[in-house]
């Protein structure tokens, strides 16, 4: 598993969490639902604007996003 999976396994966790389709996601933050789906499916590499706005939509700080990513990597 690479960073890119593990941030898609995150961001998708905390969106299924709320309820929030792809769509709503990427309208809230201002981001295209298929730029979404290809970071849920580790495709694309996230830029910190991108984490920045998708964690503000999904009501979690950034940095608890890495954290959760970084003890994916080393369950991994």
């Amino acid at each position: 598993m690479d960073i890119e999976q593990a941030f898609g396994i995150i961001i998708k966790k905390y969106r299924v969490e709320l309820s929030l389709s792809q769509e709503k996601l990427a309208l809230e933050a201002n981001l295209d639902r298929t730029f979404i789906s290809l970071l849920e499916r580790g495709k694309r590499k996230p830029t910190v604007n991108t984490l920045f706005s998708i964690s503000n939509v999904l009501r979690v700080e950034p940095h608890k996003i890495i954290l959760e990513i970084e003890k994916l990597l080393q369950k991994n």
